[in-house]
């Protein structure tokens, strides 16, 4: 009611204006009809009186004014809230009776504006009915694949292009949920959520270069081409990764059929890729943990073998006495049933084991050629040859590491010996071997320089990984060395690395059909890319969002008040997830104000022994991720948040909409933007409330309704939105 408030008092101001106006002007009128005598004696009377003529018109003017905004009150305002109404009506799923008419013609209105409503909804749901009945069996197949997916025993997640998750079961929940540096708090939910970004998890680095595996194999003429990796989580876990493209009609297939090339049509052809994920961090621990136990076998066995071969040199000898003989064969019973029980031992323990081995995959050498060159010369900043390769070599190679090794020991030549060019070239050594060879020309470099580069963890910029050259090597039960060819004054390293047969290894995937339904996908996300926009220029049904809200021990952040609970849920694809949500409790260290816990409910006992808001900020942090901030008054959330930056280094840097202001840009004339009051106006079931988690899912609920209201404004980007709410009055509110 605040436009309308000021619009009378506009008006009220405007008639007295007016009346003044008139008056002036009828009194001057009168006074150019009389003759110059007559008018000094009425100027003379009048003059003197002016003052009291105008306080006799302020009660006509008050009377007008009064008159204008009761007319205004009966006729305009109900006319406002109709228009509101009806567009809430139109544009959102809400069915409300609308507002009690005051006067005959606005009842009027108002049952003609029903009227179309009804007859809209009618149309509505027949429209409904047509289209649900017309794609009723592409949903099922829909819903046969992703509950296949759901159900499964392995973890499987599915991304688009743009590495956004569209889909994942409930195995792979629980595994990032182990995989998360803080799993009490976030569910996992900060590494893994639909519309989340894989690359939280995993190095974008190394799902690129498997991407790029599998397109090579599509441009050769494979029909199922697979790729598989292993990598280490932020959390210390080790996966093995094993990545399927999905497929998709796509422009590349389009421009196949007007002239494009197979390579190209093949490259484009990919929409996606699955994720099948293996924890094999315990298997590895027990491969170790085996290893450990063979070399002490070894060890132990080498010792007892020299006591027994002691103890038969000693029981030679023919005048040994008894004594003595029967202690040597003492020693060597002993020493034989020692041997057998560690032998047994191993036995035991090998059968329980598990055994895993880190995967190599069939790589043609050319491939592995072309994707170092394309890596190295970036990251060098020197040319990169090839020299002439045997195209019918097949590696059997764990590519990635290969190329961390390449990459790392030719940024240590170019930095350390000044090297301007490097030279890749492969060739056949026998034995099931191939030599590839890093040759550069320059300085002679010693062995000590040799074993540190090898046994140094390897380095790119300022990233590191505790990877060295020689772990490289052994797991893939190779060789390196350093040589020095004088007659063409060139250096190399050369690897040994085991060759595979000239095929590629394609598994067929063995697939069991179930009918239930799966909860976390969403494929519409195939269509989704975020590549190469920017937030505000995006739409906002395009965008992600998470929609949170704090509980509070008081109202007053900058004077000590501490955070006591932070409630949050995510909106992706324009659909509400409430099953991926973050509610966390906070030990505020510090005493909650007995009256504040009969508004939120939080008492001392409820926080007592939960994580501090150090702990908790980064879990949210993580959880918020690439995601646009919705709070209702946001800024009263954001200034709490903001005054933890220099504590916990997070800054919450995020773009922010808050739905008390975006609902003053959709509906200014509405007397209250409290949220009780706009969950009211959109038939939103208010439960929580004063809850984090309950308020965060009311405030979710409200700004999915308020995001067709600003559409039908114009209001269509995250720019326009922001700029709308910015002129708002309520914008003006600081904490």
């Amino acid at each position: 009611m605040r436009r309308l408030d000021r619009r009378v008092l506009v008006a009220a101001a405007a008639i007295m204006v007016l009346l003044l106006v008139w008056g002036g002007l009828s009194l001057a009128w009168m006074l150019s009809t009389l003759e110059p005598v007559q008018r000094e004696l009425v100027s003379g009377a009048l003059m003197p009186r002016v003052v009291l003529a105008l306080v006799a018109l302020l009660p006509v003017v008050a009377l007008a004014g009064w008159v204008f905004q009761l007319l205004l009150g009966k006729y305009v305002v109900p006319l406002v809230k109709l228009a509101d109404a009806a567009r809430v009506a139109v544009n959102t799923d809400v069915i409300k009776p609308l507002p009690t008419a005051t006067t005959p013609e606005v009842s009027a209105l108002t049952h003609a504006v029903q009227a179309v409503i009804d007859q809209r909804e009618a149309l509505k749901t027949d429209v409904a009915n047509q289209v649900a009945l017309a794609s009723a069996r592409i949903e099922q197949e829909r819903n046969r694949l992703a509950a296949l997916m759901s159900e499964l025993t392995q973890s499987v997640v599915v991304c688009n292009l743009d590495g956004r998750i569209l889909l994942y079961n409930n195995r792979a929940r629980m595994q990032f949920r182990a995989l998360s540096a803080s799993p009490t708090l976030a569910d996992g939910a900060e590494l893994i959520g639909i519309g989340r970004s894989i690359y939280a998890a995993f190095d974008k680095r190394l799902v690129t270069h498997a991407l790029e595996n599998i397109q090579q194999r599509m441009q050769k003429g494979a029909t199922q081409p697979t790729t598989q990796f292993v990598t280490t989580t932020r959390a210390g876990q080790l996966l093995r990764v094993q990545m399927a493209p999905v497929r998709g009609q796509t422009e590349g297939a389009e421009a196949q059929g007007s002239g494009a090339s197979t390579s190209e049509s093949a490259a484009q052809a990919i929409s996606g890729f699955v994720l099948m994920l293996e924890n094999i961090t315990r298997a590895f621990e027990e491969e170790s943990s085996q290893d450990n136990l063979i070399h002490q076998l070894t060890e132990r066995s080498r010792a007892s073998l020299a006591n027994m071969r002691a103890a038969v040199e000693m029981l030679e000898f023919p005048d040994l006495e008894a004594p003595m003989r029967e202690r040597f064969q003492g020693v060597i019973r002993d020493e034989v049933a020692a041997m057998g029980q560690r032998i047994s031992d191993l036995a035991q323990q090998s059968s329980a084991d598990i055994k895993t081995r880190w995967p190599l995959e069939d790589m043609l050498g050319v491939d592995l050629l072309a994707a170092a060159q394309r890596r190295m010369e970036p990251s060098v900043k020197v040319r990169v040859d090839q020299a002439e390769a045997d195209g019918q070599i097949w590696l059997k190679v764990d590519s990635y590491s290969i190329l961390q090794v390449l990459t790392y020991l030719s940024e240590r030549l170019v930095s350390e010996f000044e090297v301007r060019f490097v030279q890749l070239r492969l060739g056949e050594k026998g034995g099931g071997k191939a030599q590839l060879d890093l040759v550069w020309s320059g300085q002679a470099m010693s062995t000590e320089t040799v074993m540190a580069w090898e046994m140094d963890p390897m380095r790119h910029g300022t990233e590191a990984t505790p990877l060295t050259v020689r772990d490289v090597v052994v797991r893939h039960g190779g060789e390196m060395w350093f040589e020095r060819d004088r007659v063409r004054h060139q250096a190399f390293f050369r690897f040994l690395l085991p060759m595979a047969d000239a095929r590629e290894q394609l598994d067929a995937a063995t697939f069991v059909r179930n009918e239930s339904r799966p909860e976390y996908y969403d494929f519409d996300l195939f269509k989704v890319s975020d590549v190469g926009q920017h937030l505000d220029d995006c739409k906002l049904v395009d965008l992600t969002y998470t929609v949170f809200d704090t509980e509070t021990t008081g109202l007053n952040p900058s004077q000590g008040d501490e955070i006591i609970q932070i409630g949050a849920a995510r909106i992706v694809n324009n659909r509400l997830l409430k099953q991926e949500c973050f509610d966390q409790l906070v030990d505020p260290q510090r005493p909650i104000p007995a009256h504040t816990i009969p508004i939120h409910g939080i008492t001392p006992e409820m926080v007592a022994g939960k994580p501090h808001i150090g702990e908790v900020l980064p879990a949210f942090h993580a959880f918020a991720h690439e995601t646009v901030l919705v709070a209702h008054n946001a800024a009263f959330d954001m200034k709490f948040l903001a005054l933890k930056e220099r504590s916990t280094g997070l800054r919450f840097d995020h773009p922010v909409l808050d739905t008390l202001l975006l609902s003053a840009v959709v509906h200014p004339n509405q007397e209250s933007h409290r949220l009780e009051a706009i969950a009211e106006r959109f038939n939103v079931l208010v439960m929580g409330r004063h809850t984090a988690m309950g308020d965060a899912l009311v405030t979710a609920e409200v700004f999915l309704r308020l995001v067709p209201l600003l559409a039908e404004m114009g209001i269509h980007t995250m720019r326009q939105a922001r700029e709308a709410a910015q002129k708002t009055y309520y914008a003006r509110l600081k904490y």
